[in-house]
């Protein structure tokens, strides 16, 4: 059996490996992948799933599109004694990084709580970090809606008395006008097609694991939010505004709208996915999550990679 054909197993058998790590993510969002296994005697210690990429013959590891975070993933035993569980993920994330292909180029982000800059930098990559929000969801309603701010509140309550929360995955289209809408004003570009956004959401709908919450007022849409989780986490995946609306009060309150679905469902975190962004790091702020930072794993040892990033800025 393939490595490839041993993760599909895993998967499917082990709870809690992130969404952006299952074989079907990656099946929509990748042309090829693969995935490196690591062992403990003969139990599964980790796992880091890859995509295989050549751009005009230089060799890549970069997270595929639209997939904020790409493993690795450790299997911590249930037995394991708090003080070695970092020597644990050590030995394992030693083990995994050494089955990467030796890409010339990189540029991935991995996921949140894993924070082995040592190994990383022993393998000549480049460290250097993001940042997320994360809401703890074991506190209780009152106690999510009290960490709040208080404008953010106001928001909340006040959209709430004026719009209607509704799920509604056929407004994808009005979601990515949004998004265009969006990017062109601050004279970005749209790095993806509507057909990406329907391919992937179609994978969330089948597997149970996203939705599109949209607020509407009378029959106008006022803001869209993209809401995708796995056994553990929820994460704020995707949101648009109508530029003709309050977007604010309206994202607020689906947002809020999404701690409480998650929370119901089980998930342990909300992930805000961050931004590095400061206008929206702000507003993710008064939602009441505690900052946390990822890596972002980096190297470029290919000449014709590098006179293309000089180019592209």
């Amino acid at each position: 059996m393939s490595n490839k054909e041993q993760y599909r197993k895993i998967c499917k058998e082990k709870p809690g490996i992130p969404v952006f790590m299952q074989p079907w993510w990656l099946d929509v969002v990748c042309d090829a992948w693969e995935v490196a296994i690591a062992r403990k005697g003969e139990e599964i210690s980790g796992i880091w799933a890859y995509p295989v990429e050549n751009k005009m013959g230089v060799s890549l590891i970069r997270n595929p599109l639209l997939t904020p975070y790409l493993g690795p993933h450790v299997f911590y035993p249930a037995d394991l004694k708090q003080s070695r569980a970092d020597a644990f993920e050590y030995e394992t994330v030693s083990e995994l990084i050494k089955q990467l292909p030796a890409c010339k180029v990189w540029h991935l982000a991995v996921s949140p709580g894993i924070k082995q800059a040592g190994i990383c930098k022993q393998h000549n990559l480049r460290v250097e970090v993001q940042q997320t929000f994360l809401i703890n969801l074991a506190q209780t309603e009152a106690a999510l809606l009290a960490n709040i701010k208080d404008t953010a509140r106001r928001n909340i309550k006040q959209s709430a008395q004026e719009e209607v929360v509704l799920s509604d995955n056929n407004a994808l289209q009005q979601l990515y006008q949004f998004q265009l809408n969006t990017l062109t004003g601050k004279g970005r570009e749209i790095y993806y097609k509507a057909e990406d956004l329907q391919k992937i959401l179609d994978a969330c709908t089948a597997h149970n694991a996203g939705e599109l919450l949209v607020a509407k007022n009378g029959e106008n849409i006022q803001a869209i939010v993209w809401n995708v989780w796995d056994d553990n986490r929820s994460y704020y995946f995707m949101g648009g505004q109508n530029p003709e609306a309050n977007g604010y009060k309206a994202m607020s309150l689906l947002l809020w709208t999404c701690i409480k679905n998650s929370k119901k469902r089980g998930q342990k975190l909300f992930d805000l996915e961050g931004s590095m962004d400061e206008g929206v790091e702000r507003f993710f702020r008064t939602l009441g999550g505690d900052r946390e930072l990822y890596m972002v794993l980096q190297k470029n040892d290919a000449l014709l990679w590098k006179i293309k990033k000089s180019l592209l800025g």
